[in-house]
C-alpha cells in the first residue's frame, strides 16, 4: 500500500525540474530512503554505544564467570 505526499518547493527550483525533465517520485524516495536509513543508523549507534556503556559497568571478573558458566552448561 502507498500513500500520496505534497511537497513544497520554490517556483525556480519547480521550472528547473521540468527544464531537465527530472521524474521526481524517484527522486523523492529515494532521497526519503536515504534519510530514513540515516536516522536508523544514529539510532543503533546511540543504543550501541549506552549497551557499551552498560556492559563497561559489569566487572571483567564477572563476564569471565559468565563465560565459563556458559561453556559448562552446553
Amino acid at each position: 500500500m502507498s500513500i500520496t505526499i505534497t511537497v513544497r518547493i520554490p517556483r525556480e527550483l519547480k521550472e528547473k525540474v521540468n527544464r531537465y525533465r527530472i521524474t521526481v517520485s524517484p527522486v523523492d524516495r529515494k532521497a526519503l530512503e536515504r534519510e530514513v536509513e540515516n536516522k536508523e543508523l544514529e539510532e543503533a549507534a546511540a543504543a550501541a554505544k549506552a549497551l557499551g556503556e552498560l556492559l563497561a559497568r559489569i566487572p571483567d571478573e564477572e563476564i569471565v564467570k559468565t563465560i565459563k558458566e556458559a561453556r559448562r552448561t552446553r
